[in-house]
């Protein structure tokens, strides 16, 4: 097999590992994962195989939506440890050969940002145009009928101005004014902070919300929502309060800052019903973003080969110029095993994703557990957190269920991921003796050491990082994806039934010789149906 040369950017074709640092580790005792604990667990994360790691939200913050509020844009937040600790772990990686990503929230901050407070004083002050203000109209009401992420209006009157304000997610989450030249600078001001302090990328989050219609026009109906499911949010076509025409010139601004480093990574997080054009838009090889990524697998309940064609076939294999990248878990949505396996979890079921990962064309994120095989964790409704949860219940069971700790140690206590009270219980459904890494680490048929075959196989192919996709049969349930780089051709072959499935022997006439190298991979079935396997083209 090829060995990947060094001709493409570092992070074309990578696996980066999602770390949900509340859920990680816990160094401090305090029942919430820190810096120091992703620090003390980096060895196991180096011997994934992965290339690096992307790191959600560790910055100042009121944690009303977990991180993803943020007070201080520059200040690591007590919780999880200080700016030395996160230095100390940018460096530690480093000599592991991992990168490190983390997130940037530019599309809102919290309510308790310095910025939002100066914002609020007044219409005349320097930073009253930092946010989206606007009169109520005649009779009182907000500016337009925008509905919240979260629940409610996208609008909050703040009595001190004699204003609206604008808030895409939680109230406490008033959005940016991006369309500001002064609020673009500040941004790019804090890109810089933290390229200076060693990190090799950032993902973008919610990067789409950024910019809204200054018109502030109402959003038309969704004649597509099923009323009976549906919330207020996705009544509406969000038309114009995101995915604005504009922020492919801010995104133009944001790389040519980000051109004073060294090859910067950039992912964006987008939203909304037809993102792929969004995406596109965001994504330059020259003068924007290095890849997107959006929810189409994420909230996908199912899986198939009608689904996987929908989302894959608007990517031309010849366009290296759009660099797509893929998730099919993270910490917004359920578990994929729970979500596609139609409460047949097995870790039959967990590799059988995991090679569909791998086999896909571009960029590919793991979140954390997900090397486990981990389900979703089912919590009562007195144990959740999650401000989205608490708020849709009992329509969206929240995103709890897919945060709860990170099992290490399955004779421990809380399965070792703190010695104290988990900020979420570590033992509930998700986690089980055979989900924790002491369970599964010494197993050679185990997902943990399954997947980091797995990576190891993309990290040794060029076909897998780089080369061109293509269905060869995508019918419901058997898939048969070639993967082509030069003279090296894969068939990655998929069942997703209960049931075995006849496939056409002709197709596999180039393919007589196995990947000697993986044969715990190259063609797995111990049961009926449920199988997967990648062979070489001779």
């Amino acid at each position: 097999m090829p060995i990947v040369t060094a001709a493409e950017p570092w992070w074309k074709g990578a696996c980066l590992y999602q770390i949900y640092p509340r859920s990680f580790n816990d160094s401090s005792g305090n029942g919430i994962g820190d810096l120091n604990g992703i620090l003390e667990k980096l060895d196991y994360i180096a011997d994934l195989g992965v290339d690096g790691i992307w790191i959600s939200p560790f910055f100042l913050s009121p944690m009303k939506d977990f991180g993803y509020d943020v007070s201080d844009h520059t200040a690591v937040d007590p919780l999880f440890g200080d700016l030395n600790d996160f230095k100390n772990l940018v460096s530690a990686c480093h000599q592991r050969n991992l990168k490190v990503i983390i997130d940037q929230v530019y599309s809102h901050t919290s309510d308790q940002h310095e910025w939002f407070k100066q914002s609020r004083l007044s219409k005349d002050n320097p930073y009253s145009d930092w946010y989206i203000w606007a009169d109520a109209k005649a009779d009182g009401s907000a500016p337009s009928n925008w509905q919240s992420v979260f629940s409610g209006p996208a609008w909050t009157w703040d009595n001190r101005r004699k204003q609206y304000y604008l808030h895409n997610f939680l109230t406490n989450q008033p959005d940016l004014n991006l369309h500001n030249p002064d609020v673009q600078e500040a941004i790019f001001d804090v890109a810089k902070f933290w390229l200076e302090l060693g990190v090799d990328g950032f993902r973008l989050d919610a990067i789409n919300y950024g910019m809204h219609n200054i018109e502030l026009f109402d959003n038309p109906p969704n004649p597509l929502a099923d009323k009976l499911t549906a919330r207020p949010y996705t009544m509406q076509q969000q038309s114009n309060n995101m995915s604005h025409q504009d922020m492919p010139m801010f995104l133009e601004k944001f790389r040519q800052v980000l051109e004073q480093f060294d090859e910067v990574f950039t992912v964006a997080e987008v939203g909304g019903n037809e993102p792929t054009a969004v995406m596109k838009s965001y994504i330059s090889a020259n003068n924007k973003l290095s890849t997107a990524y959006s929810f189409d697998f994420l909230t996908m309940q199912n899986v198939s080969g009608l689904n996987l064609q929908k989302i894959l076939q608007p990517w031309d294999t010849k366009d290296d110029e759009h660099w797509p990248s893929w998730a099919f878990s993270n910490h917004d949505v359920p578990r994929v095993l729970s979500r596609w396996s139609n409460g047949q979890e097995s870790p039959i079921k967990a590799k059988l994703f995991q090679t569909l990962l791998i086999s896909l064309r571009g960029n590919i994120f793991l979140y954390q557990c997900e090397e486990l095989g981990m389900r979703q964790a089912s919590l009562p409704f007195h144990l959740l957190q999650d401000p989205e949860g608490i708020a849709n219940w009992p329509d969206s069971m929240g995103r709890d269920g897919a945060r709860t700790p990170m099992p290490w140690d399955h004779a421990k206590p809380n399965f070792d991921f703190t010695n104290t009270v988990p900020w979420l219980p570590a033992d509930f459904a998700s986690a089980s003796a055979a989900d924790s890494v002491s369970a599964q680490v010494d197993d050679e048929y185990s997902v943990l050491n399954y997947t980091k075959a797995l990576i190891r196989l993309r990290k040794q192919s060029s076909a897998l990082k780089y080369g061109e996709f293509h269905f060869i049969e995508c019918a419901t349930d058997v898939v048969i994806i070639k993967r082509i780089y030069r003279q090296e051709e894969l068939l990655c072959v998929f069942n997703f039934s209960a049931q075995e499935q006849a496939v056409n022997p002709l197709l596999f006439e180039k393919s007589a010789q196995l990947i000697s190298n993986f044969p715990d991979i190259t063609f797995y079935q111990s049961v009926p149906g449920n199988y997967a396997g990648i062979f070489i083209c001779q």
